[in-house]
């Protein structure tokens, strides 16, 4: 087999140089590993070093000690199907840099209250279902419009979405948004990023739009994830290392688990602990990195 190692930078500072290179060429001679001549994805930002004959198991941990504490992301994965065919996003704190729910409630005055709950269910200290269930109680009365202008005033994109769906789309591959939050934001965020499909949970309203703080069931959480990323595998005949799932919160584990290559996207310590992939300093162009394209392949929609 041969192992990749990537290092990806954060690309406001484009960190890489000779002398991180260097640290890591050393770690994996005295590790009995013949890396290859480094190929540059970007620069400063992006790079990636091919060790023949090696496990990734293996390879890993040599990498992630020699750049321990350095401002660089360090993935390392097969060579084989590092282009995915499919990549199955969470949106909250992933494709977006808010958590919906949060800015409803803050809409309402509840914003301390109902961020309590989510960073405990995030972090997979409470059962998800329940505490969506809670926190869309407390939502209760909310209107269209104050819902439209959260998403107007509050939501945005993460750095490098529009650009990871793109260039994903322009190369063949099926791009899903899955959320445990609501359809009201995924199907916009859905088409402001250009993802193919969106799915997620649906509030409840009453005859004048008004939330009733009630979720439709089932409560879309960590089970049905894995269960959404399996069905577009086997619908679409692709195989499992042809797929990518990135989150950040304990209801993605599943889905990151059972991917061909599962990202930890500024996530959680629980999450990033089990993901294959952490990207902390970098945005989420990384993974385009992470699959070997070079910055100059990048689509960049205008």
């Amino acid at each position: 087999m041969t192992a990749v190692v990537t290092l990806i930078a954060d690309p406001t500072r484009r960190s890489l140089d000779d002398d991180v290179l260097a640290s890591l060429g050393q770690a994996l001679a005295d590790a009995g590993f013949a890396p290859a001549p480094p190929v540059w994805l970007s620069p400063g930002e992006a790079v990636d070093i091919a060790v023949a004959r090696a496990d990734v198991a293996v390879v890993r941990p040599v990498a992630e000690v020699a750049l321990d504490g350095m401002p660089i992301d360090v993935a390392v994965q097969p060579q084989a199907n590092r282009r995915k065919r499919l990549l199955v996003a969470d949106m909250d704190s992933t494709i977006i840099g808010q958590e919906c729910i949060d800015e409803l409630a803050a809409a309402l005055g509840l914003r301390e209250e109902v961020s309590a709950i989510t960073e405990r269910a995030m972090r997979g200290e409470i059962e998800f279902a329940a505490a969506l269930r809670e926190r869309a109680a407390m939502l209760a009365g909310l209107g269209p419009d104050e819902m439209e202008a959260v998403l107007r005033d509050r939501i945005t994109l993460n750095l490098g979405a529009h650009t990871l769906v793109a260039t994903m789309r322009k190369n063949g591959a099926f791009t899903a948004l899955v959320s445990g939050g609501f359809t009201f934001f995924t199907s916009r965020i859905r088409a402001r990023a250009g993802f193919d499909m969106d799915q997620a949970n649906v509030l409840l309203t009453d005859d004048e739009g008004k939330l009733t703080g009630l979720v439709a069931e089932p409560v879309l959480g960590r089970a049905a994830k894995r269960e959404a990323l399996q069905a577009l595998t086997a619908a679409r005949g692709f195989a499992t290392a042809e797929t990518m799932a990135v989150g950040d919160g304990a209801n993605d584990l599943a889905m990151i688990e059972a991917a061909g290559l599962g990202v930890a996207f500024r996530a959680k310590p629980a999450v990033a602990e089990q993901a294959d992939v952490r990207i902390t300093h970098g945005d989420l162009t990384a993974l385009l990195f992470l699959q070997g394209y070079q910055r100059a392949e990048f689509i960049t929609p205008t």
